[in-house]
């Protein structure tokens, strides 16, 4: 017996939700490569994917979340970046490894790891460089620019250490540093981090 002109739709997600979704996050990835975070608006990557700059909003709200989504960070990274303004600057270097040693050693630290491999493995290190130099150095590096134009160069050190840090522990597994205590490596790395952010640099030629 064929189903009649009144047959009841199926309740759930609309037809197409998962292709538009994907179509966004596609081109938000292409755009972040190629332009960076700062240069890359909601409305830009909502005209390449050809849907509304609300629909954006809808399925990923802020540009930060959109960009965690885009590169497959399975936590968004302003939880990681509002703590820290209400950290004195004399704290940072100690409550950086603090928070993010944690949440690397968790099972969500597990799927984040396995995004760092792949983004090193692949062709999008410029999403990397772009997370580092847009929203962490942005975030952070205005604090910490003392003498003025060192903020920067400052939150790289510190962002080269960090970086250190993930390939040791998570990536290569060396022991016995990888089964250290957070808090042991936090502790330990803390006071270098904290001369990277607030101590002298060295004079530049």
């Amino acid at each position: 017996m064929s189903a009649g002109p009144q047959q009841a739709k199926r309740p759930g997600r609309p037809r197409g939700a998962s292709d538009t979704r994907e179509r966004i996050l596609a081109n938000a990835r292409e755009l972040f490569a190629r332009n960076g975070i700062d240069k890359t608006s909601i409305r830009a990557i909502a005209a390449a994917a050809g849907v509304d700059s609300a629909l954006v909003h809808h399925y990923f709200g802020t540009k930060e979340q959109l960009f965690a989504a885009a590169i497959n960070i399975p936590v968004d990274p302003m939880t990681i970046l509002v703590p820290l303004r209400d950290t004195p600057i004399e704290e940072l270097g100690l409550v950086l490894p603090t928070i993010l040693l944690p949440l690397w050693d968790s099972e969500m630290g597990d799927a984040l790891i396995a995004t760092i491999r792949s983004l090193v493995a692949g062709s999008d290190v410029s999403l990397i460089r772009s997370f580092l130099q847009e929203v962490i150095t942005a975030e952070i590096g205005p604090r910490v620019d003392n003498p003025p134009g060192s903020g920067r160069l400052r939150v790289q050190f510190v962002a080269s250490q960090l970086v250190g840090v993930v390939m040791a522990r998570y990536i290569i597994g060396l022991e016995p540093f990888a089964s250290l205590p957070a808090e042991q490596v936090a502790a330990t790395i803390g006071p270098t981090l904290q001369r990277y952010l607030t101590g002298e640099l060295p004079a530049l030629p």
